[in-house]
């Protein structure tokens, strides 16, 4: 059998024609574009989320709205446009509860916030009058990098690209090695590595049984802070849920999670109304 897998190849060819192509398919799915990026951003704004649970949801999000959800994970381009765009806009969620608040929003700004105590910059509100020109330059450097980094991946596209010519047989193992190196160097603990395989075979499953892996990844990422959040919630009301729907903030995220909960069931209702007026009566 691994005879065979070596001998099946995928061949990766890009040049500028299919960069093009895939420029002019940002365009065709622009809203689910947008749509992505303005989620991923309110989720970098979350304390220590980061780029990965933002790429999961934006997944769930384009599949869930999308009219054509079975092509996902068979190679929909719509499938990668939007985690992608998700992943970069929390990138830049994340650097501003740091810069306003002092809290990072990532591993990432985490960092950036170390440098900024050994540079005797203090984030909070005072910073954007003590220092204006750091914090317009701060901003300002977002757009360079995004304009860098399309050059980068522009002219390195091609290259990358010639990874996936390496036989699965080859690659695959080596993937799997890397999961198991990667999950026991965090804390050096074979327990860690067991749960890489336990869960691997999980995902396995549940991909043959076609039930959507990203909310169990969301909800292994985000369960604990959530349960940690909404403990402190309540605590604050005095173990009462109107605190979601009387503050502002917290009134339009939760009238926001509520739509985004309801509207599948609303579609689904839908295309059932649908099917049965295309069948006709009896």
């Amino acid at each position: 059998r691994f005879s065979t897998a070596i001998r099946e190849k995928v061949i990766a060819k890009v040049g500028m024609a299919d960069i093009k192509e895939g420029i002019r398919e940002i365009w065709k799915f622009f809203p689910q574009t947008i749509a992505a990026s303005v989620m991923g951003f309110f989720v970098g704004v979350l304390p220590g989320t980061g780029a990965t649970p933002a790429s999961f949801l934006g997944y769930g999000l384009a599949k869930q709205y999308s009219k054509n959800p079975e092509k996902y994970g068979e190679g929909a381009i719509e499938g990668i446009i939007a985690p992608q765009s998700a992943a970069n806009a929390a990138g830049t969620g994340s650097l501003l509860p740091m810069i306003t608040l002092g809290i990072p929003g990532s591993p990432t700004a985490a960092v950036l916030l170390a440098g900024l105590y050994m540079w005797g910059l203090w984030p909070g509100p005072r910073l954007f009058l003590e220092q204006p020109v750091f914090v317009w330059g701060l901003i300002a450097s977002l757009f360079l990098a995004g304009t860098v980094c399309l050059v980068i991946c522009l002219i390195g596209t091609p290259m990358l690209a010639s990874i996936m010519r390496v036989p699965w047989g080859i690659l695959t193992p080596i993937i799997i090695v890397a999961c198991f190196v990667g999950s026991f160097v965090m804390r050096n603990l074979m327990f860690d590595v067991w749960c890489t395989l336990i869960f691997g075979v999980l995902g396995y499953i549940m991909k043959k049984l076609k039930y959507p892996l990203a909310p169990l990844a969301v909800a292994l990422v985000l369960g604990d802070m959530t349960e940690r959040f909404l403990r402190q919630s309540l605590i604050l009301s005095d173990g009462s849920f109107t605190i979601f729907f009387t503050r502002p903030i917290a009134a339009v995220c939760s009238i926001f999670a509520i739509t985004l909960f309801l509207f599948p069931v609303y579609k689904i209702i839908q295309d059932k109304r649908k099917a049965k007026v295309a069948i006709g009566p009896g």
